[in-house]
C-alpha cells in the first residue's frame, strides 16, 4: 500500500506549518455600493449595482464607482456608463430646455401672439433636440397649442358673425319689398336677432386673445357692424313713420316706396306709378302691377338656385354650399321682390343653415384629424406579439396621410392637430426606416450569392462539363440545382436584378449548350421513329415484332437523352398513337368478328326479353313460363349435336346405365327402408368396371428436378391393393358418373336437365345473349324470391284473420302455406278452428318459439327456461321443431288476443320460412 503523505513520517525534516491565509479586506467603495466589489460572480456584482443605481447616486460617486469596477467587470460597469451618458445628456438637455422654455413663457407673454412664431418655435425646438415630452416644454407646449386652437376659433366665429350680418341685412331688405305691417310683425325678433348679433360681436373683440388675430379679421367684423347697423338704424324709423302714417293721414309718408304706395291707396290716393300712368297718355287696358311673366321667371331662378344650395348643404360640401350660398344671395337680389313670402321663408333657413354647415365643417374635420392622431399615435402602442412589420407600418403610414390630405380639402387646415400628427407618423416611421436597412442589408448579401453562383456555374462550365459529356442525364441534373438555387437565391432590387440576369443567362446558355445540341439531335432521331411507327400503323397487317424493335429504340434514346418533361410526353404520345390506332384497329376487327350475332343468339335475346317482360309483370306462372322457354332456346342448338353424336353413344349407353345405377340406389335408399334396398349395393359393385382415366397430373410432377420414379399403387392414394382400396371395392371415382360428375348423378343444366357433355351444351354465347340471359335469369329469380315472401306473408295474415274470426273458411291452402305445411297440419288447423275456443295455449306457444329460436316476451321467460328443462329431462319425446304443426293447431285452438297472436305470428313466419 501506498502512503497517504509523500514525505514519511520518520523523516528527519522539521514540520513546517503552513501561515494561514491573509484575510481580503473589503473593497473602499463597497460599503458605497452594497458589496458590488466584493460579489463572488459577475451576475451578483451586476444585480448589485442595479440595485444601487436604484438609490439615484451622484455624479461623482458614479464616476469613482466606473473607475475602479470597469476594471474588474466590464460588463457590471456598462450599467454605471450609461447612467453617466444619460446625466450629461440630461444637462445638455436641460440647458436646451431652458432656452427654449424661455422663448415659449415670452410667446405666451406677449400681448399679440403670432400663430406662426407659435409653430415655428415647436418645429425649431424639436430640431434643435429639446425634450419636449418633459417638463416645462410639455406644459408650454400644450399652452401654446391651447392659445393657438383659441386663436383659430376666434377667427373663425369672425367669419361666422360676418355671415350672421349679410343675413340679417338680406332679412331687412326683403322685409322693405313687403308690405308695411310684415315688417312691423318681424320688428322684434330683427331687434332680438340684431342685439344678439351685437352681444356676440363684442363678446369677440372683449376677448383677452383678440389682438392675436390676424389683422385681415377684425376689419371683417368692423364692416359687417357697420352695414348691419346702418341698415338697421334706417328701418327701424321707417316702419315706425308707416305705422304713424296709417294712424294719422297728416303724417309724411316713409321712405320707402313699396310702403309709401300702399299707405296712398290705404288713403284713398293714387300711387307714384299710377300718377305717372296718369300723367302719361291713356292706354286702352291697365296692366297688372306685377307681370306673371316676370313672377315666374323670378320664382324658377330662386328655386334653382335654392334647390342647389340645399342639396350641396345636405351632402355636407362646405365649399360647394358657400359657392351656392353666394350664388342665391345674387339671384336674391335682382328677383327677391317678385317672391312669395314662403319661398322666401325657404331662402333664409338654407342661407342659415348653409352659414352653420361651414362651422359644422370645420368641427368635423377635427374629428377626423384627431381620429388620424390617435390611430397614428397608437402605432406604436400595439399589445405584445401584434407589432405592424415594416411592409405594414409603411402602407399604414402611407393611409394615414393620404386621409389627411382628403381632410384637409373638405376644411380649413388645423397646425396644431398636423404637429400632433406628423411627429406620431416620424415616430412610427423609424420601425419602416429599420426594416429598410435590413431589406437594404439582405439585397446586398443576396447580391453577392447570386454572383458567386454565376462564378461557380462559370468554372463547373470550364471544369467539370467535359468530363459528364457522356452522361447526359447528370450534366441535366446539374444544371437543374443550379436554376434552382438561382431561383431561391432570394430577393433583391429590380435594378440589381436587370444587371444580374443577363449575366446568368449567359453562364447557363454556355454550360447547357452541350446538353441542348444533344436534345436537338435526339429530338431529330425521335422524329425519323416516330414516322417509322406511322408507316408501321399504316400496315395492312401490324408486326408486333418491328413494334417491339422500335418501341425498345425509342426507351434506349429516352434513357441516354433527357429531355424536358412536357416535350418528351408530347414526342411520345405522336409516337404511340400510330401504333395504338393500329392496335385498336386490330381489337376491333376481333370483336366485330366476335360480335357478329347468330341464329341462336338471337333467339336466347328473343327469350331473355320476353322473361325480362314477364319479371315486370310480377305474376308468377308467366315467369316460370319464361324461364322455360328461355332454357329450351339454350339447348335448342344442342339438339343437332346430340343427334349427330348418337350413332357412337349407342354402345356405351348399357355400360352407363349400369354404372348410374349405384347412384340411383343410393338415392332411393334415403327414402325407403334401409334393408330392402341393401342387398342391391353388392349387385351394383359387381357391374364391368370401365377403363381408368389416365393420370394428368400428379402432385410434384411441376417442380423442377422432379421425376416419377414409379407407378402409383393400384389401390389409390398410398393404399395397398390386399387391404381393398375405394376402386375394388366401389369401382372407380368415376363409376356411375358417365358426364364426370363427382356426385354420382348428372345433375342436369341450369333447371336441372342440362347435357351430359360439352357437345350437350352447343357453342358457346355471344357476349350480348349471354350477358341478356344472364341478367334475366337473375332478375327472374329476385321476382320470385319478392312474390314468394309476398306470398308468405298474406298467408300468414290469413290464418291470423281466420283464427281471430274462428272461420275454417278463411284458412289457406296447403299450398299458399308452402312446403312446411302439409294436407295433415292443414286439416288439424281447421278443426282447431271449427271448435270453440278451448283449453291454455301457454305451453304450445312456448314450444313454437322454442322451434322457430324466437324471443319469448319477459314475463314468460322464466317459464320457458322451465320447459327446458323438463324437456332435457324427456329424451324419447319429439323435438319443438318436429311438433311445431300440432302445437301451432292447439294454439289455434284456444281463444285468440293481441298478446298471443303477436307471439303466434313471429313463430309462424320464421317457421313457414324454414
Amino acid at each position: 500500500m501506498f502512503p497517504f503523505s509523500s514525505r514519511s513520517t520518520m523523516s528527519d525534516a522539521p514540520e513546517v506549518n503552513p501561515a494561514p491565509a491573509k484575510a481580503s479586506e473589503p473593497h473602499p467603495l463597497d460599503a458605497l455600493t452594497g458589496g458590488a466589489f466584493s460579489a463572488p460572480t459577475s451576475g451578483e456584482r451586476a444585480s448589485r449595482i442595479r440595485d444601487w443605481l436604484a438609490t439615484q447616486p451622484e455624479q461623482d460617486q458614479l464616476q469613482e464607482v466606473f473607475k475602479d469596477l470597469s476594471a474588474r467587470d466590464k460588463g457590471a460597469a456598462r450599467a454605471v456608463r450609461e447612467r453617466l451618458d444619460e446625466l450629461r445628456r440630461a444637462k445638455g438637455q436641460e440647458a436646451i430646455a431652458a432656452e427654449w422654455a424661455d422663448k415659449a413663457r415670452a410667446l405666451l407673454a406677449a400681448p399679440k401672439l403670432n400663430i406662426a412664431d407659435a409653430m415655428a418655435w415647436q418645429r425649431d425646438a424639436a430640431k434643435a433636440g429639446a425634450p419636449l415630452s418633459r417638463e416645462p416644454l410639455s406644459a408650454l407646449k400644450a399652452q401654446l397649442a391651447e392659445r393657438i386652437k383659441v386663436i383659430e376659433d376666434l377667427q373663425h366665429r369672425v367669419q361666422v358673425q360676418r355671415e350672421a350680418a349679410v343675413l340679417l341685412a338680406q332679412r331687412i331688405e326683403v322685409l322693405s319689398t313687403k308690405p308695411w305691417r310684415d315688417a312691423q310683425a318681424a320688428l322684434e325678433v330683427l331687434r332680438a336677432d340684431v342685439g344678439r348679433w351685437q352681444e356676440q360681436a363684442e363678446t369677440l373683440t372683449g376677448d383677452a386673445s383678440w389682438p392675436s388675430v390676424e389683422a385681415r379679421f377684425p376689419p371683417l367684423l368692423d364692416a359687417s357692424r357697420a352695414q348691419l347697423l346702418l341698415v338697421w338704424d334706417a328701418f327701424q324709423p321707417a316702419v315706425a313713420q308707416a305705422a304713424a302714417a296709417a294712424e294719422d293721414a297728416n303724417t309724411p309718408l316713409p321712405s320707402v316706396p313699396v310702403w309709401a304706395d300702399e299707405l296712398r291707396v290705404a288713403r284713398g290716393l293714387p300711387s307714384e306709378a299710377a300718377a305717372a300712368a296718369a300723367k302719361s297718355e291713356p292706354r286702352p287696358a291697365a296692366k297688372p302691377k306685377v307681370d306673371p311673366q316676370v313672377r315666374d321667371k323670378a320664382v324658377q331662378a330662386v328655386s334653382e338656385a335654392l334647390a342647389k344650395l340645399e342639396q350641396e348643404t345636405a351632402e355636407g360640401h362646405g365649399k360647394a354650399s358657400a359657392g351656392a350660398a353666394a350664388a342665391l344671395r345674387a339671384v336674391l337680389k335682382t328677383q327677391g321682390k317678385h317672391i312669395d313670402s314662403a319661398l322666401e321663408q325657404r331662402v333664409h333657413t338654407a342661407l342659415v343653415a348653409a352659414g352653420e354647415l361651414e362651422g359644422w365643417q370645420r368641427w368635423g374635420a377635427d374629428q377626423v384629424r384627431e381620429d388620424l392622431v390617435a390611430r397614428a399615435e397608437g402605432l406604436l402602442k400595439r399589445p405584445d406579439g401584434q407589432a405592424l412589420g415594416g411592409r405594414k407600418m409603411q402602407e399604414t403610414l402611407r393611409q394615414l396621410r393620404d386621409q389627411w390630405k382628403q381632410a384637409d380639402q373638405g376644411g380649413p387646415a388645423n397646425h396644431a392637430l398636423w404637429k400632433k400628427f406628423d411627429e406620431a407618423c416620424n415616430a412610427a416611421h423609424k420601425v419602416v426606416e429599420a426594416w429598410l436597412d435590413k431589406v437594404r442589408a439582405d439585397a446586398a448579401e443576396h447580391k453577392a450569392q447570386r454572383v458567386a453562383l454565376i462564378d461557380e456555374l462559370k468554372a463547373w462550365t470550364q471544369d467539370q462539363l467535359p468530363a459528364m459529356a457522356s452522361d447526359l442525364k447528370a450534366v441535366n441534373r446539374a444544371l437543374h440545382q443550379f436554376s434552382d438555387r438561382w431561383r431561391d437565391g432570394g430577393h433583391v432590387g429590380e435594378k440589381i436584378f436587370a444587371e444580374l440576369q443577363p449575366q446568368w443567362k449567359q453562364a447557363f446558355a454556355a454550360a447547357a449548350a452541350p446538353l441542348e445540341n444533344s436534345q436537338k439531335e435526339s429530338v431529330a432521331r425521335r422524329q425519323a421513329m416516330i414516322e417509322e411507327a406511322a408507316q408501321l400503323g399504316a400496315a395492312p397487317s401490324l408486326r408486333v415484332d418491328a413494334v417491339k424493335a422500335l418501341q425498345q429504340r425509342w426507351q434506349a434514346e429516352a434513357q441516354s437523352v433527357p429531355l424536358d418533361r412536357k416535350h418528351e410526353q408530347k414526342l411520345w404520345d405522336a409516337f404511340r398513337k400510330p401504333i395504338d390506332d393500329a392496335f385498336n384497329r386490330k381489337t376491333a376487327d376481333r370483336e366485330r368478328a366476335t360480335t357478329e350475332m347468330s341464329a341462336r343468339d338471337r333467339a336466347v335475346l328473343e327469350a331473355s326479353k320476353a322473361l325480362e317482360a314477364a319479371n315486370a309483370s310480377g305474376d308468377a306462372q308467366r315467369i316460370r313460363t319464361a324461364m322455360a322457354d328461355l332454357e329450351a332456346a339454350l339447348r335448342s342448338q344442342a339438339q343437332g349435336n346430340q343427334e349427330a353424336a348418337g350413332a357412337s353413344s349407342k354402345p356405351n349407353a348399357a355400360p352407363a346405365l349400369v354404372e348410374s345405377t349405384p347412384g340411383a340406389i343410393e338415392n332411393v335408399a334415403t327414402d325407403a327402408d334401409g334393408e330392402a334396398q341393401a342387398p342391391a349395393a353388392p349387385e351394383a359393385a359387381a357391374a364391368p368396371k370401365p377403363a381408368p382415366r389416365p393420370v394428368v397430373a400428379v402432385r410434384g410432377d411441376d417442380r423442377p428436378g422432379m421425376k416419377k420414379d414409379a407407378p402409383a399403387m393400384a389401390g389409390g392414394r398410398g393404399r395397398p391393393e390386399g387391404r381393398g382400396g375405394r376402386e375394388g371395392a366401389r369401382g372407380p371415382r368415376d363409376a356411375g358418373r358417365p358426364g364426370g360428375d363427382r356426385f354420382g348423378a348428372d345433375r342436369g343444366g341450369r333447371f336441372g336437365d342440362r347435357g351430359d357433355g360439352p357437345e350437350a351444351r352447343g357453342p358457346r354465347l355471344g357476349d350480348a345473349a349471354f350477358r341478356a340471359q344472364r341478367d334475366a335469369i337473375e332478375h327472374a329469380q329476385a321476382a320470385l324470391r319478392k312474390l314468394a315472401a309476398q306470398a308468405h306473408g298474406e298467408a300468414l295474415t290469413q290464418v291470423l284473420s281466420a283464427w281471430s274470426q274462428r272461420d275454417p273458411a278463411l284458412l289457406p291452402s296447403a299450398q299458399e302455406l308452402g312446403g312446411q305445411v302439409n294436407a295433415a297440419t292443414r286439416t288439424a288447423w281447421a278443426q282447431a278452428l271449427s271448435s270453440a275456443p278451448s283449453g291454455d295455449a301457454s305451453q304450445s306457444l312456448l314450444r313454437l318459439e322454442m322451434a322457430a329460436e324466437v324471443p319469448t316476451p319477459a314475463e314468460q321467460l322464466s317459464e320457458r327456461r322451465a320447459l327446458q328443462l323438463q324437456l332435457l329431462t324427456r329424451r324419447n319425446d319429439p323435438a319443438p321443431i318436429q311438433t311445431w304443426g300440432q302445437d301451432a293447431a292447439r294454439v289455434l285452438a284456444s281463444a285468440s288476443d293481441d298478446a298471443t297472436a303477436r307471439r303466434l305470428q313471429n313463430a309462424l313466419k320464421a317457421l313457414l320460412r324454414k
